[in-house]
């Protein structure tokens, strides 16, 4: 087998069969951090440094690993500079994630099949670089075949730039993280979003309720939760309305009781209208305070939480009655307790497992989850993979992915203990038919879509 040829990843003729009748579906990415703007302006694409370094901590946080300075990574080093730094670490990278991102990317987009590294760093870079001439984001959209981009959104965003472009339906996705316990500039900016002045919990929610039916008029299908653990439940409005007055002077526990009361009634309001709830869980933000002050969030600084405690999650799934629970996908950064939030998955209605997170969307970690969802959840009702991503190379993820799926469904396979018969339409759900049908839950974006 030649270096990343079409067979790469598929490591049977049966695995090949299944991954090239499936290689063109379309792509849903219900949950990346794109910049809506960007596509709306349908921005140049000018420079292979800036397309891979400008905002992906994947790359710097390896970077950092290897001992390259901060300046070539999120300083003033110019984008060539910034590249031969990146290119000078890829021999390390083996068996990485990033190694397999780089290489998909550099032969997808711009027909290079040669590995990456510092010997061939300058020459790759001006070819590519001259390959991106007149190359618009349009151009990686339309490559890639992606039909709904759903971006990360605060409620308080105007999404000017959501709609339909193309080919492509980009939606907002709601994220009210900053509401679970908010400063007063984040309620000032929520309120004037919502045209109410945000005194009260009650008004507070008010204002939200307003946001998130402004996101649904917009396509919204998802909304998207991230916090290191579960919070408790069960407080009553009155209590979270007298922490929510005080809220600047909150011990933790008292913050969690405020961030549990808002959470669960907006998971009350996302099953009134329809809305699938992700709930990313066990990741600690900006553990490096010095680094943070420096580059900010998003940087590379954040990591593997505790595995969440079961007991927390059924906790938190049984204080909603099956009938008042919205979908939920449960995403936890610390798969070591992947078996048990599955089995759980199973004792609620409305909850799958999504897809392997961040650190875990790695050859093993798609891997593991894939088969665990398989044998302790069901692997045909999972809404298969996203981005998750600020750079719009990533999606060769999609690719990567794909990959590794049709080749462990090929083991059943061949294994006698799956027909092959069935595999297509049961990779063709994982790849797109499921997270279609949970996008075209809001008609409106059924209608940006059209059929696939």
């Amino acid at each position: 087998m030649g270096f990343f040829d079409d067979n790469v990843l598929l490591r049977s003729e049966t695995a090949r069969r299944l991954y090239h009748a499936s290689a063109d579906h379309p792509i849903i990415d219900y949950h990346c951090h794109l910049d809506p703007g960007a596509i709306a302006r349908d921005d140049p694409i000018t420079d292979i440094g800036e397309l891979w370094l400008a905002h992906d901590h994947y790359k710097w946080r390896a970077m950092r690993l290897c001992g390259v300075d901060e300046y070539y990574i999120t300083g003033g080093a110019s984008y060539a500079e910034k590249f031969m730094k990146y290119a000078e670490i890829m021999p390390m990278l083996a068996g990485g994630p990033l190694y397999y991102f780089t290489h998909f990317e550099l032969k997808q987009i711009f027909g290079v099949t040669e590995p990456l590294g510092p010997e061939n760093a300058a020459r790759l870079y001006e070819e590519c670089n001259g390959k991106l001439s007149g190359m618009r984001v349009s151009d990686l959209l339309k490559k890639y075949r992606v039909r709904v981009v759903a971006t990360t959104d605060d409620p308080a965003d105007d999404l000017r730039y959501h709609g339909k472009y193309g080919d492509t339906a980009v939606v907002p996705t709601f994220r009210p993280d900053k509401y679970y316990c908010p400063d007063d500039a984040a309620l000032e900016r929520l309120g004037k979003a919502a045209g109410i002045r945000i005194v009260t919990l009650r008004d507070l929610l008010d204002a939200l309720t307003d946001r998130l039916a402004y996101f649904i008029s917009k396509g919204c299908f998802m909304s998207d939760h991230g916090f290191e653990k579960f919070p408790p439940t069960g407080a009553s409005y009155e209590e979270a309305a007298e922490l929510f007055l005080r809220r600047g002077a909150l011990s933790d526990g008292e913050k969690q009781t405020l961030f549990g009361y808002v959470l669960t009634y907006l998971l009350r309001q996302y099953k009134k209208r329809g809305i699938t709830a992700q709930l990313h869980f066990s990741v600690r933000r900006n553990v490096n305070a010095g680094m943070f002050a420096v580059t900010g969030a998003d940087s590379g600084f954040d990591v593997i939480g505790d595995p969440q405690t079961p007991s927390d999650v059924e906790r938190f799934l049984a204080s909603f009655a099956d009938a008042e629970r919205p979908d939920i996908v449960l995403y936890t950064l610390n798969d070591t307790a992947l078996r048990a939030l599955a089995s759980i998955s199973g004792a609620f209605s409305n909850v799958r497992i999504g897809a392997a997170w961040w650190f875990n969307d790695t050859k093993l970690g798609i891997r593991r989850m894939l088969e665990t969802a398989s044998e302790y959840a069901v692997l045909g009702t999972s809404l298969g993979m996203l981005t998750d991503s600020r750079s719009f190379a990533g999606y060769s993820r999609f690719d990567f992915f794909r990959r590794i799926l049709c080749d462990y469904i090929a083991e059943l396979v061949d294994g006698g203990e799956y027909p092959e018969d069935a595999a297509a339409k049961l990779i063709y759900d994982i790849n797109i038919g499921n997270a279609y049908k949970a996008a075209c839950g809001n008609p409106y974006t059924a209608s940006l879509i059209g059929g696939i």
